[in-house]
């Protein structure tokens, strides 16, 4: 079993920057990618940014060039660097995962995180 517990979010003014962490733990054998989605009221959940094992990235349009996700694989751990925030990136952050576990290859989806950026 594999749990995401997730940190950061809160209010911030439009323009303002946040980070947002997420730890991954548990009976881990290896974490194929780790990522960022987001869920606005009335929206469908969105991919924000992904991170493979290897480093290979993608950013959603919206985000491109105000977000940084970046990983530490020895600490099981992913980031999101917000910056530039707008009231538009306001929604509930979602970390997730895809790991090998005692239990075999799984998605994994943490709590969730409400980031609101203020116009």
């Amino acid at each position: 079993q594999v749990q995401l517990v997730a940190s950061g979010g809160g209010f911030v003014q439009a323009g303002g920057s946040q980070r947002l962490s997420c730890a991954a733990s548990g009976s881990i054998f290896s974490i194929n990618y780790m990522g960022w989605y987001r869920q606005a009221p009335g929206k469908q959940r969105e991919s924000v940014a992904v991170i493979t094992s290897g480093g290979s990235i993608n950013y959603a349009d919206s985000v491109k060039g105000r977000f940084t996700i970046s990983r530490d694989n020895a600490k099981n751990t992913v980031y999101l660097q917000m910056n530039s925030l707008k009231p538009a990136d306001t929604a509930v952050y979602y970390c997730s995962a895809e790991a090998y576990s005692s239990t075999g290859l799984d998605n994994y989806w943490g709590q969730g995180t409400q980031v609101t950026v203020s116009s």
